[in-house]
């Protein structure tokens, strides 16, 4: 993507790290925020500058420049910047991205090719399209959360990925659009909607509840359509393990000894021992129960059984697998107590790999150089800073 332009008014999750997958192929990214920094950059602080853990994370690879688009000046700026630019990343309401001037219209009006990526909580259609939301409405708004722990309460998941499902969709719609963009030389709105991608994640729960009613109810870790899936606990901690299919199977009912149960009517198909998965579950976990963590997810793994351990973060930083297989890299950033282990791209292209090339930016660390890259001289940026509009 070097050569592609992205200005990136995202605010946590969805649009930043839209943008991030973008910078890390090569595009230019410019994220622009409040002169006091966005609200996102402070969830979570471990910097001496209040930088939280998740900005370190989905704005690496950014330049940061500082604007306030309400005053005249700064639309004067904002006009010039988007004139540059490919692609805009703002994951806004759509009153705010009017009130900025980032809606469609007014940034056609500047650069006519140019192609704008935004997502919000429900959809542009539809009577809750003007709300605002975050990651959780996704989640309990699909059927996920309902289905998920024992239903009394019901529990979100603690990672937001509704949110990050979003800013991957948004990745693969601008990368979409730029691509027709060379083809036809125009631009277009990219549309993501945190309740389009949690369902489309629970589709095939809706599918079998429309089709067939199973309503199904929560059932814990405990798999409803296969087994043996569930969390067992072994003798220093707990250990995954998930079997679907006949092959994998059979490879678990001899490790058990349990050769007869391949013949036994009761498991002949997935969604039978899901249905018979109690007994099955049983039989993992006293197995698991003799053994340590280690010695169950060896001994699995060897035959060829997906299982994993329950790691706390700590101990997933630890591992050594996680260690060896590079999936993390070492970053400092002003004010750290020390450096932040930052994900590495977490796809591989053999010829063009995406990297983390700078960390997260300081508030307003690239200011200086983008507005004299658009002819702003040095008086002219201490007028502006005077103004408060940078």
């Amino acid at each position: 993507m070097e050569g592609i332009r992205v200005l990136d008014f995202g605010r946590y999750i969805a649009g930043p790290y839209c943008a991030t997958l973008l910078a890390e192929f090569g595009a230019d990214v410019i994220r622009v925020e409040r002169r006091a920094g966005s609200e996102d950059r402070y969830v979570t602080p471990v910097g001496e500058d209040g930088a939280g853990a998740l900005f370190l994370q989905v704005n690496r690879n950014k330049k940061s420049v500082t604007l306030d688009p309400m005053k005249p000046e700064g639309q004067e700026v904002l006009k010039k910047l988007v004139a540059t630019a490919d692609v805009v990343v703002a994951n806004l309401p759509k009153q705010t991205l009017e009130a900025m001037k980032l809606d469609y219209d007014s940034l056609c009006a500047i650069k006519p090719d140019i192609i704008l990526t935004t997502a919000n909580a429900f959809g542009d259609t539809g009577p809750w399209s003007d709300r605002v939301g975050f990651d959780g409405v996704g989640q309990v708004m699909s059927g996920a959360v309902y289905m998920t722990g024992n239903g009394d309460p019901p529990f979100r998941a603690a990672v937001n990925y509704v949110d990050f499902g979003t800013a991957l969709h948004c990745a693969f719609g601008t990368l979409a659009a730029l691509m027709e963009r060379q083809k036809s030389g125009k631009g277009q709105i990219v549309q993501g909607a945190l309740l389009a991608t949690a369902l489309s994640f629970t589709n095939a729960t809706l599918i079998e509840q429309a089709v067939i009613s199973a309503n199904r109810v929560p059932t814990g870790n405990l798999g409803q359509t296969t087994a043996p899936s569930d969390i067992y606990r072994a003798k220093d901690g707990w250990v995954l393990t998930q079997v679907t299919g006949q092959p994998l199977f059979n490879r678990w009912a001899k490790l058990m000894g349990e050769d007869h149960w391949l013949t036994d009517p009761r498991y002949d198909d997935d969604l039978k021992r899901g249905e018979n998965g109690p007994v099955i579950s049983e039989r993992m976990g006293r197995w698991c129960a003799e053994r340590t963590v280690q010695e169950a997810v060896d001994t699995l793994g060897k035959a060829q059984i997906p299982a994993a351990p329950v790691l706390s973060p700590q101990a997933a930083l630890d591992h050594p697998h996680v260690q060896a297989g590079g999936f993390m890299q070492e970053m400092d950033y002003p004010g750290l107590p020390r450096p932040a282990p930052i994900s590495r791209v977490a796809l591989k292209l053999s010829r063009t790999p995406g990297e983390i090339h700078h960390r997260a930016p300081v508030l307003g660390e690239h200011t200086q150089d983008v507005l004299g890259s658009l002819g702003y001289d040095e008086a002219a940026i201490a007028a502006l800073r005077e103004k408060g509009v940078v």
